[in-house]
């Protein structure tokens, strides 16, 4: 008993792991592989293993970047625009969904199949529809639309779904309206799950915006970087196709690290998913 007692006392527990270490680790192990990656890709390519023509090196990418900007950079734009674009769309439209069927079953039973239907119908079979029934444009922002639009309206409508009965019926006993409830209770406890379906979103709706240009590609249109990679290896311009690609990776890193960044800063005084801790 005089050992247990020993154990639980304050005074004798163990001090706690400095999270310095960690929080180098973190980002100098990912920074590592990276290199070690793209070093043995060099490697390869300079040692004649792989056909520098077809798979050049990381260098010849990075210099295609640059001599190739002139194109690449209003590609980029264009992708991004289109993106944002679509994000936005999808953020508003989900989330006023979300809201909406929490608040009303029938609107729910109404519409909920439709969302289903457009998340579960392959984009690469919708893109080439759309482009016949609208411009290029639109049918590409409606693309990166449908595909980063459903992670927000499920998350949110799972979010609002999940507020603490306990505290619904306390705000019930003290004669809180509808909107009360939704605005102090309900909006509050589905932020973490509002925040993580935009993470997923984010990345999707890139991923949709490349998708609709690549069909977009097939007709040589002109636009963003979803095209290049499909349009430069018909050219024999492969250090661009991949160069656009590298520049793909890049924005969809960012885009995630962004909207990550917004979730910390929302959520890290208050919810369990960002505060920090020591064991």
């Amino acid at each position: 008993m005089s050992a247990l007692t020993s154990s639980l006392d304050p005074a004798n527990a163990p001090a706690p792991r400095p999270g310095g270490a960690l929080g180098i680790a973190k980002w100098l192990l990912p920074l590592l592989v990276f290199c070690l990656l793209i070093g043995g890709w060099e490697f390869c390519v300079a040692a004649g293993l792989t056909t520098p023509f077809i798979v050049p090196a990381p260098s010849q990418i990075a210099k295609a970047i640059v001599t190739d900007w002139g194109s690449l950079g209003p590609a980029l734009v264009s992708t991004l625009t289109t993106t944002f674009e679509g994000f936005a769309l999808a953020v508003i439209g989900g989330g006023i969904l979300a809201i909406l069927f929490a608040q009303s079953r029938l609107v729910e039973y109404a519409l909920y199949p439709y969302a289903v239907i457009l998340q579960v119908t392959p984009i690469l079979a919708i893109a080439p529809l759309l482009l016949v029934i609208m411009s290029q444009s639109a049918a590409v922002l409606v693309c990166a639309w449908i595909v980063a639009f459903f992670p927000v309206l499920s998350n949110t409508l799972i979010g609002l779904r999940s507020t603490d009965h306990n505290l619904l019926n306390l705000f019930e006993l003290y004669g809180a309206t509808p909107w009360q409830k939704l605005w102090r209770l309900k909006l509050p406890s589905a932020l973490p799950y509002f925040l993580g379906g935009l993470r997923i979103a984010g990345g999707l709706s890139l991923i949709g915006a490349v998708v609709a240009e690549l069909a977009a590609g097939t007709a040589r249109a002109n636009g963003g970087l979803g095209i290049i990679v499909l349009i430069a290896p018909r050219n024999y311009a492969f250090p661009r196709a991949y160069a656009a690609l590298a520049l793909l990776s890049l924005v969809g890193v960012l885009i995630f690290l962004l909207l990550s960044l917004v979730s910390h800063l929302m959520l890290r005084k208050w919810h369990e998913s960002a505060l920090k801790r020591e064991n």
